[in-house]
């Protein structure tokens, strides 16, 4: 199972949830893992084609490619500053 929790009242309120068990049965992406369970996440999507979405894998920043296995938890957060990916630092 990969735990997925949806932090952030805009992205909330688009899946109705605020935790996600999603079972896997081999490695994938967190892009993959919201395409393949568009029933219950897949309005997140449009928010991850807008780069509004901060995705953190075990406590790390990631992104859409980062590859998720079963036990991991991903961590998806409304970000309304979208020049920054989470990747790099912080312009000045």
């Amino acid at each position: 199972m990969v735990r997925v929790l949806v932090f952030g009242l805009t992205l909330r309120d688009a899946v109705g949830e605020t935790e996600f068990e999603i079972e896997v049965s081999e490695p994938t992406t967190v892009r993959k893992l919201l395409e393949s369970n568009q029933d219950r996440m897949g309005p997140l999507l449009q928010f991850l084609a807008n780069r509004e979405v901060m995705i953190a894998v075990n406590k790390k920043v990631s992104a859409d490619d980062t590859v998720v296995r079963d036990g991991d938890t991903v961590k998806l957060s409304h970000q309304s500053r979208t020049s920054y990916d989470g990747t790099r630092d912080i312009p000045i």
